[in-house]
């Protein structure tokens, strides 16, 4: 057989081997990751529910995920640890301290915008400025701006239904 014929199958070969390889990886990690886990941590299964592991078995874990609620769960089903911050984030909506981040971020833009010149005749030339027209008005506002415009033309009903006007 020529080499040339054989290359495909060669790289298709590899290219299952790295799959294979980074799935057994990720399971690897995965199973370390819950034999890990210690009683008071906080975990989230694979269908979403958010609870403090209570205890450890071999294949079983109990967890608490209410004031006297506990449950039973395989270890299989834990999709995640999560660190004490990330859990009472979530769980108990309790930010972390702000302060120990160092650089904080405002909520709005004027920190970029601002000069080292006051702004003071800024504030007085825009109390002095009209409404700007856009050019939009309502239907109704034109009509009644027009001397010969009667309500009578809004008040009769338009006919859908194919009839005719007959006046």
């Amino acid at each position: 057989m020529n080499m040339l014929t054989l290359l495909p199958f060669i790289v298709l070969i590899g290219a299952m081997f790295l799959m294979t390889r980074s799935a057994k990886r990720k399971q690897q990690q995965a199973a370390s990751m819950r034999n890990e886990m210690q009683p008071g941590a906080g975990v989230r299964t694979i269908g979403g529910l958010y609870a403090t592991v209570k205890e450890v078995n071999e294949d079983t874990v109990l967890l608490d995920a209410a004031p006297g609620v506990d449950l039973l769960f395989a270890k299989n089903s834990i999709g995640a640890v999560l660190t004490d911050d990330e859990y009472n984030r979530i769980v108990h909506g309790i930010e972390h301290d702000l302060k120990t981040d160092g650089t904080v971020v405002p909520d709005d833009a004027s920190s970029l915008t601002e000069t080292d010149e006051p702004a003071a005749d800024a504030s007085s030339d825009a109390s002095d400025d009209k409404p700007i027209d856009l050019g939009k008005k309502d239907a109704v506002d034109d009509t009644a701006d027009e001397p010969g415009a009667t309500k009578s033309d809004e008040a009769e009903p338009k006919k859908t239904d194919g009839e005719t006007d007959a006046k």
